[in-house]
């Protein structure tokens, strides 16, 4: 549910995996790309008050359901994210999907200093965090359903990068802070090994293992594509920022090969 940024390209692997795949999209002009891929198209759009679009269609289909349906609460336009996916989950109840992977953020530990892992209790700061935790707390707490949460921490890839947001501006904090990213691949690569070693009823980080600090990164990746780098203030907090780790790791699962860098 979701064949946007991250969605089009994971559906696409899984289409190559010789899977069965149904995918969403609110927009009728992207029909045709969905069916060049090899995905059945749905034009399926939620609201707070309303699902438009054929929703029970498209669920019946379904065993395991991917939820990357990011929150829309900035500007003059917010909406309740978790009355969306609370009209969605009383829909899912009527279906014959068994799993859920619901995509969420690391933006549910808040401002949490030092290490953070998975059993480390969420603090979220930010409307979206927080309604991305109560929403969370939704799909876990099924008996017919098994659901695995996955929280990404900043995404990069195609035509994604905060450093070109970044680009000379000056005097900004928090340079020695480490940056918390993962590539497009790697969220892919996770996805995929979620499915095939059925790694459900969990919850998992999706961070790369490395973490250099915000000043040293942008600064290498701006000097890469030849654009002005941001500049830092002096640090003089004794604070060590967020550093977001994954049980996903440590259980032994693979370590992904594409660097932050890429």
């Amino acid at each position: 549910m979701g064949c946007g940024w991250l969605g089009l390209p994971l559906a696409r692997q899984l289409v190559g995996k010789s899977h069965e795949v149904y995918g969403t999209t609110t927009s009728s002009d992207k029909l045709d790309v969905l069916e060049k891929e090899g995905i059945i198209p749905y034009v399926i759009s939620l609201s707070p008050e309303e699902i438009y679009g054929d929703i029970e269609g498209f669920l019946s289909h379904i065993d395991i359901l991917i939820i990357n349906v990011p929150p829309k609460l900035r500007g003059n336009h917010a909406e309740s994210f978790i009355e969306k996916m609370e009209l969605l989950l009383n829909t899912i109840k009527k279906s014959p999907v068994t799993k859920i992977l619901f995509i969420s953020s690391t933006a549910v530990y808040g401002e949490i200093d030092g290490e953070v892992t998975e059993e480390s209790l969420p603090s979220p700061t930010t409307e979206s965090g927080r309604q991305l935790l109560a929403s969370e707390e939704l799909f876990k707490n099924l008996d017919t359903i098994q659901a695995t949460i996955l929280r990404f921490g900043g995404l990069i890839g195609p035509k994604r990068h905060p450093v070109t947001m970044l680009s000379g501006r000056e005097d900004l904090s928090n340079g020695d802070d480490p940056v918390n990213l993962i590539h497009q691949d790697d969220c892919i690569r996770m996805v995929i090994n979620i499915i095939d070693e059925k790694l459900w009823g969990k919850t998992f980080n999706g961070v790369y293992p490395l973490h250099p600090t915000k000043r040293e990164y942008y600064g290498s990746e701006a000097k890469k594509r030849g654009i002005p780098p941001p500049s830092y203030k002096p640090e003089t907090a004794t604070k060590k920022g967020k550093t977001v780790t994954s049980l996903y790791f440590d259980q032994g699962h693979p370590v992904f090969k594409m660097s932050i860098e890429s």
